[in-house]
C-alpha cells in the first residue's frame, strides 16, 4: 500500500533554488524522503521512526 505523506520540508542544508531532498510524514507515522528533482512524482524512501532515528544518528556521527 502506498503511503500518503504531508508536510514536506526541505533540508536546512539545501542550497536555495537548487535540488535537494525533502522529508514528509505519513498519517501512520512513517517518514518519507524524496528528491526534489522529480517534482514530487519520484520514488519515496520509507523509514519507520526507529529507522529514521538510526539514520539521523549515523549522519551526525559521520559529521563528527
Amino acid at each position: 500500500m502506498k503511503q500518503q505523506y504531508s508536510g514536506w520540508r526541505k533540508s536546512t542544508h539545501s542550497v536555495p533554488d537548487s535540488t535537494c531532498v525533502e522529508v514528509g510524514r505519513s498519517f501512520h507515522g512513517t517518514i518519507g524522503v524524496r528528491d526534489t528533482k522529480e517534482g514530487g512524482t519520484g520514488p519515496i524512501l520509507d523509514f519507520t521512526p526507529r529507522e529514521w532515528a538510526a539514520f539521523m544518528q549515523a549522519l551526525r556521527s559521520a559529521d563528527s
